[in-house]
């Protein structure tokens, strides 16, 4: 397989193009909460489900499409991944009842797994070298970010003007828009001797490798506090934060109400994710992975237990924001980073899809959780103390893992009989 000595290419340039729609329209589904559920009178919880459900069929799709791409091709498990993406977010603008919106988000979550980061992580990973692999996966990585950064509050400007269903149709048409990009997307073949081993045999080795589970394991929680704080971080800084004064900066800034707060609390987090991921991308192949993605799941945990202790302002807002933001995605690069590096390039979508499906189990939990206990309890706070301590969980989980290369230790062993 042979690679650019470059660090920015064409895959890299056009891989960047299509996370960054899928994710902007992703992290956007949290300002639609409240415009739906106060349309048709619906418990928090409806809405919630839906998205829970389309982070859930992210999760089981993105193993599947990663495993198209690795099969078929990667450009055929995109275009498959806009189509579903676009057509499930024309029909979810017909969905007048809590049950539509959940059954479509089956087809909206497998789209997003298409536009992905387990194809499109593997496709760039392919095409790096070595040297650059770890920050080119960071430059992806915060693609994804920068479309954090103008999704929500371009979704909050539209639904200004336009009515949810007409904004999602807008985003239906950006989605399709996506693969145009595609020409520039060619990876790099697979060598003779890569080609040579399975996927059966080397999801085998995988699966057996109690490395990977704790992998598997520490994911988890990283999809949960991402998607809680996506989907319901908004909403709660709508209630829950103190009123903005007339005479702040923020005021001044034309940000005027909690509810434009929560839009902006989200493109923060993204902007200070770009620079948290990137930073990520350049540690990655400096220091250990493992041991950098401990600090960050402690980092996270830690930032969460102090905002949720302390009163909420729209100045813990702004810095809650940037401080999770630092560490939003952060954990992208040095996980699929460390998956390649431990079991090769050749199934890395298949292999970082599966993984990835721990996130999104994560993701469908925090989203549908915050949505029920809401509900139940009139409050967030419960469901953000679950989510301090799976971080914490997830820092404890990646210490013992073995980043030895498997093929080296299965050579090792080999060797020693």
């Amino acid at each position: 397989m042979t690679h650019s000595s470059r660090l920015v290419t064409p895959v890299l340039v056009s891989g960047c193009i299509v996370l960054m729609i899928g994710f902007a329209i992703r992290a956007s589904y949290g300002v639609f909460q409240l415009p739906i559920a106060t349309e048709f009178g619906w418990p928090r919880a409806e809405f919630s489900l839906a998205i829970a459900i389309q982070n859930l069929a992210w999760g089981i799709g993105q193993p599947i499409f990663g495993a198209i791409a690795d099969r078929f091709g990667d450009r055929k498990a995109i275009i498959a991944g806009v189509i579903c993406y676009a057509a499930g977010l024309l029909l979810s603008a017909g969905a007048v009842t809590p049950f539509g919106h959940q059954a479509l988000s089956i087809l909206v979550g497998f789209g997003i797994a298409g536009m992905g980061f387990g194809v499109i992580l593997a496709i760039v990973g392919r095409a790096a070298s070595d040297e650059n692999r770890s920050m080119a996966l960071g430059i992806a990585t915060a693609a994804g970010s920068l479309g954090q950064v103008f999704g929500a509050p371009a979704a909050e400007f539209l639904l200004s003007m336009y009515s949810w269903q007409e904004v999602f149709m807008i985003f239906a048409g950006v989605v399709a828009l996506s693969l145009f990009a595609l020409p520039m997307m060619r990876a790099p073949a697979a060598s003779k001797a890569e080609l040579e081993e399975s996927m059966g045999t080397i999801l085998g080795r995988a699966l057996r490798d109690p490395s990977y589970a704790l992998i598997f394991v520490g994911f988890f929680s990283c999809g949960y506090q991402l998607a809680f704080i996506t989907a319901h971080f908004p909403a709660l800084v709508t209630e829950m934060c103190g009123p903005i004064d007339p005479g702040s900066t923020l005021h001044s800034m034309g940000i005027t109400t909690t509810s434009a707060l929560g839009a902006v609390s989200i493109s923060l987090i993204g902007l200070a994710n770009i620079a948290g991921t990137l930073y990520a991308g350049w540690l990655g192949k400096r220091y250990s992975r493992k041991y950098l993605l401990a600090g960050i799941y402690l980092g996270r945990t830690i930032v969460a237990a102090a905002f949720i202790m302390m009163p909420i302002t729209p100045l813990s807002v702004i810095l809650f924001s940037v401080a999770m933001g630092s560490l939003w995605l952060a954990t992208v690069p040095l996980t699929s980073g460390l998956v390649a590096h431990i079991y090769g390039l050749r199934y890395m979508g298949t292999l970082y899809g599966l993984v990835f499906f721990s996130h999104q189990l994560g993701s469908f939990i925090g989203v549908w959780l915050g949505g029920s206990l809401y509900d139940s309890t009139g409050s967030y706070v419960a469901v953000w103390w679950v989510g301090v301590g799976v971080g914490l969980l997830s820092a404890i989980v990646h210490l013992p893992i073995n980043e030895v290369p498997l093929g080296k230790r299965l050579t090792g062993v080999r060797i020693g009989a």
